[in-house]
């Protein structure tokens, strides 16, 4: 007999931190699947799971920083491969990667990055991902040791080992994405990279030439600090993750941590930051 399942058609505000706030709490609830929408992301639960009150604790739905509201539809069966697949369409950036699911079509792309986000995020279609692909396919990492910080779907680790980039530490401190990271960089046939679960008190004696952190405003901010420790002399530091109107915060927090800004990318009005330490 097939399950009944309820769907959560979540609408969020702001979307990117909001929605990793949101399937962090869902997910120490009975919620099994998060697929990523236009405007916020829909979770399912078997409907003998539910009840009333299941939303009641959760910080991130009474937060005033955030506006969300939600949907709920009773649905016969859910098909989980086949709700992803009609959310997730190729991406090409800058005409030399090509990001796709392994349903998709192999391409000829100079860097063709099979990606199978699952209930990670971090498939390159949000703004963020996009810049950080596009600020590594301007840089030279050849033999770079490299962190992807928040890594997600360890897609911008995948690319920079493509480009040349080794060895490279990737670290998220969500489980799923920590086990979906590893898939991935296996599934990418990628030799360079370890995948790690936690966050930045990690970082502890660590050395980079290159760190990449697509994360959010706050914990940018909070761990710029050890992101800096942990910089070799002319190393540079990604960031994204954050509006245009959070740049002076950044700026400021780099600038006194001894960074040196060098570039900005911009998308709608998600921002990339590029910093170098000199020293």
């Amino acid at each position: 007999m097939s399950s009944i399942y309820l769907g959560y058609h979540f609408t969020i505000e702001p979307k990117e931190l909001g929605s990793e706030i949101l399937v962090a709490e869902l997910g120490e609830l009975p919620f099994e699947s998060f697929v990523e929408s236009e405007f916020g992301l829909t979770a399912y639960i078997q409907k003998e799971l539910w009840h009333t009150h299941i939303l009641d604790d959760l910080f991130v739905l009474e937060s005033p920083e955030f506006n969300i509201s939600y949907t709920i539809e009773e649905i016969e069966q859910v098909n989980w491969n086949e709700e992803w697949e009609k959310n997730f369409e190729p991406i090409e950036v800058d005409g030399l990667c090509h990001v796709r699911a392994p349903f998709h079509p192999k391409t000829d792309a100079t860097y063709d990055i099979v990606i199978e986000p699952k209930m990670s995020f971090g498939t390159g279609h949000h703004e963020t991902t996009h810049m950080m692909i596009q600020q590594l396919l301007q840089m030279d990492v050849q033999n770079k040791k490299t962190l992807d910080m928040g890594c997600g779907t360890a897609i911008l680790a995948i690319l920079a080992e493509m480009k040349g980039a080794q060895p490279i530490d990737a670290i998220d401190i969500d489980n799923w994405c920590y086990l979906n990271s590893i898939e991935n960089a296996a599934r990418n046939n990628c030799q360079h990279i370890t995948v790690y679960e936690g966050d930045a008190r990690m970082l502890i004696n660590q050395k980079y030439d290159l760190i990449i952190a697509n994360i959010n405003r706050n914990i940018l901010l909070a761990d710029i600090p050890a992101y800096t420790n942990c910089l070799l002399a002319n190393g540079s530091l990604l960031l994204s993750g954050f509006y245009e109107e959070d740049i002076p915060f950044l700026e400021a927090a780099c600038s006194d941590n001894g960074l040196q800004f060098v570039s900005k990318l911009q998308r709608n009005n998600w921002v990339s930051l590029n910093f170098k330490k000199l020293v």
